[in-house]
């Protein structure tokens, strides 16, 4: 399937464990200038450990109150539950700080633009997790039907906000789809019937919402908790089968979708499912495949395996880097501007 060319060749999923938006900017503008033009602002301060700043959400309703235990390995606390005497209608999710984040970021942005760091053709990204990550994180399985709805109106007037206050033309908004991907990897449990359709209209929804003329990805991401995932993908099929799903069920263009690439899979059986694609041709496809823990060499073995079944794709790191080491961030950014040299000059 060919492609067309797309200039922006290095993405960034969302985090980056600096200390301000500022540090993040003149970092990427430093090392990674033309190269990247979907430019995040980090994520950074309590927004570092992805949805983990929204717990105080949760924490501060009066309707709520913690279980004594977890109830997946894979969590971070144990759940909230409704207290006695309270429902769904009880809850006050106003402000969950998305946008007030966004836009405070974005005024250091265009700054950083004016004064030369970033390139003007840059846009600014906005990486937001799906409703449903918070909720099934954060409540019991017995409320998340409950809770979801109130929760996921907040965050579409979180995002209304964003898009209200930041000229469509400079904007890129990513929807981080981790919690989704567990359950249809059967890793985890959802009580609801058809769990597929329930959750792929979802994300659907949530894409429709994004206006024609802002720029629109998805991020299918598989965990860095405790620097692992909650399992290792056995190929890009599940990451093919999600992708061509919305390519049918969206009103719009997806502009990019990104796909994580393990370590160690540089043999043809993880790429092959990409024969099977099916988006469009103007939707950038993104694979995660940048690991500075192997050489440069290795890194060249990954991209040289995938063009074998996609000849054009952005590189990325498999999740965000939020969970990293500051100091290895030069390092890895100029990995990415080597890597993208490399896939430059072949043209």
């Amino acid at each position: 399937m060919q492609r067309n060319q797309l200039s922006s060749k290095i993405h960034l999923v969302g985090s980056i464990p600096l200390s301000s938006a500022d540090e993040v900017f003149e970092l990427i503008g430093l090392e990674l200038a033309e190269r990247c033009l979907r430019i995040p602002d980090g994520e950074t301060g309590e927004r570092r450990n992805w949805i983990g700043w929204q717990l105080g959400v949760f924490k501060n309703q009066n309707a709520l109150v913690n279980i004594k235990n977890k109830e997946r390995e894979y969590q971070l606390h144990p759940p909230y539950t409704f207290a006695c005497g309270y429902g769904a209608q009880d809850l006050d999710f106003t402000d969950l700080g998305f946008a007030r984040e966004a836009i405070a970021s974005f005024s250091r942005f265009t700054r950083q633009q004016s004064e030369g760091v970033l390139p003007r053709s840059a846009k600014f990204m906005v990486a937001m997790p799906t409703p449903f990550a918070p909720v099934y994180s954060f409540t019991t399985y017995a409320d998340q039907l409950s809770v979801l709805p109130v929760y996921e109106a907040a965050i579409l007037s979180e995002l209304e906000e964003i898009i209200k206050n930041i000229p469509h033309e400079m904007l890129t908004i990513q929807w981080d789809v981790a919690t989704e991907m567990s359950i249809f990897e059967q890793v985890y449990g959802f009580q609801v019937e058809n769990q597929w359709e329930f959750l792929t209209s979802a994300l659907a929804t949530l894409g429709d919402k994004v206006p024609h003329d802002v720029e629109l990805g998805y991020h299918l991401c598989y965990g860095s908790m405790n620097s692992k995932h909650w399992k290792e993908p056995e190929t890009l099929g599940m990451c093919v089968k999600v992708s061509n799903v919305l390519t049918n069920k969206l009103s719009r263009l997806v502009n990019f979708i990104h796909m994580p690439v393990p370590v160690d899979r540089m043999d043809d059986a993880y790429y092959n499912p990409l024969r099977e694609l099916k988006v469009k041709d103007d939707t950038q496809v993104i694979l995660g495949l940048v690991h500075d823990s192997q050489t440069y060499e290795k890194n060249i073995k990954r991209i040289n395996v995938a063009r074998n079944f996609l000849p054009e794709f952005g590189i990325a790191t498999e999740c965000g880097l939020g969970r990293r080491d500051a100091h290895s961030m030069p390092g890895l950014m100029n990995l990415h501007n080597r890597l993208a040299e490399y896939i430059d000059e072949l043209g």
